[in-house]
C-alpha cells in the first residue's frame, strides 16, 4: 500500500477514527489515480500545485460540492504536511492554497415541543425495542453525544450510582457526562429488558438489537428519523440535529459556552460557537424584554 506509513501515522499518532482514516486513504488514492492517468506521475511526492489545481477543477466540473472538494484537498494537505515532517519533500505544494468558498449550512434544531412530543409518545414504552429507542432519543438530547459515541458505549461506561456515562470521543479523548434522573430510570429499565432477551447477548456494548448484537449507524439514524418524522416537518431529522438541539437549548437557557464545549467534546471553542447562531433570536427576545430603551 503506497500510503501505509501515512495511514499508520493517522491511526497510531493522531488517533483518528477508522472512518476518518479510510476517508483520507480514498481521497489520496483518487488523486494518485488522477495524477498517474493524466500526468503519468507514480508518486504524489513529485506532484506540483498545477497538477493539484487541475484535479480540483475536474472535481468541481464533475458536480461535487465545494465543501466536499475542500475536504478532499484537506486530506491531501495533511498528507503533504506528513511528507514534509518526515523529510520526504522540501516544500508543501498546497502551502498557499486557498479553500473554495462555501455557503454555511444552517442546522435547524428541533424545538422543545417537538422533542417533548417524541418523548411523550415513548412514555409508556414497555417492550425491549421501544425502551431502547426511548433511551437512544433521551441520551442524544440530554448528553449531546455523537452517533458513533452512542454506538460505542459499553455497559462498563454507564454508572447508575454516579449518574454519569463515560464517552470515548474523537481521537480517543474521554469525557464524563452527567445524566438526568429520567434517563437513569430508563437505563435501569432497558438493562433489565436487555438481560431478558431470548438471544444470547455476549456484546459488551450497551445498545444491541433484538438478536443481541451491537447496533449500527443506519439503524440509529432510522430510529431518530422515524420518530421525529411524526413530530417535526423539518427536512433534516438526524442524530446530529438532536446533538445540535442539546447545545442550542442549553445556550438558550444561559449555560456557559465553555461548559457546553466540554460536554460536546469539542477541542476548540470555535466549534461550539457555531451553536450560538441559533441563540440570537433568544438573545433578541431577552434584549427586547429587558432593555429599558425598548419601551421608548
Amino acid at each position: 500500500m503506497p500510503f501505509q506509513d501515512f495511514i499508520d501515522y493517522l491511526t497510531l499518532e493522531k488517533k483518528y477514527s477508522i472512518h476518518t482514516v479510510v476517508a483520507y486513504q480514498k481521497d489520496l488514492e483518487s488523486f494518485l489515480e488522477f495524477s498517474s492517468e493524466r500526468y503519468e506521475y507514480k508518486s504524489l511526492s513529485e506532484v506540483n500545485y498545477s497538477v493539484i489545481r487541475s484535479w480540483i477543477i475536474s472535481l468541481v466540473d464533475s458536480g461535487i460540492s465545494n465543501r466536499t472538494v475542500n475536504r478532499k484537498v484537506s486530506s491531501l494537505k495533511t498528507y503533504y504536511k506528513f511528507l514534509l515532517k518526515t523529510s520526504q519533500i522540501t516544500e508543501n505544494p498546497l502551502s498557499k492554497h486557498k479553500a473554495l468558498k462555501t455557503t454555511k449550512k444552517v442546522q435547524i434544531p428541533f424545538s422543545e415541543v417537538e422533542i417533548d412530543t417524541v418523548l411523550d409518545s415513548l412514555e409508556d414504552a414497555t417492550d425491549f425495542e421501544a425502551v431502547r429507542n426511548k433511551l437512544i432519543v433521551e441520551l442524544f438530547y440530554s448528553t449531546g453525544i455523537r452517533r458513533a459515541e452512542l454506538i460505542g458505549l459499553r455497559l462498563s461506561n454507564v454508572s447508575v450510582a454516579q449518574k454519569t456515562i463515560k464517552v470515548l470521543g474523537k481521537r480517543n479523548k474521554e469525557r464524563i457526562i452527567p445524566l438526568v434522573p429520567s434517563v437513569v430510570r430508563t437505563i435501569e429499565t432497558y438493562i433489565g429488558l436487555r438481560s431478558e432477551l431470548n438471544e444470547v447477548v455476549d456484546s459488551e456494548y450497551l445498545f444491541v438489537s433484538l438478536k443481541g448484537v451491537k447496533i449500527y449507524e443506519t439503524l440509529v439514524y432510522r430510529i431518530i428519523n422515524t420518530y421525529f418524522s411524526k413530530a417535526s416537518e423539518k427536512i433534516k431529522r438526524s442524530p446530529h440535529i438532536l446533538r445540535h438541539s442539546f447545545a442550542t437549548h442549553l445556550l438558550n437557557e444561559g449555560a456557559d459556552i465553555n461548559s457546553v464545549k466540554e460536554l460536546l467534546g469539542h477541542s476548540s471553542l470555535a466549534s461550539t460557537q457555531v451553536y450560538t447562531n441559533n441563540s440570537i433570536s433568544k438573545l433578541k427576545e431577552v434584549h427586547r424584554n429587558a432593555h429599558p430603551r425598548n419601551t421608548k
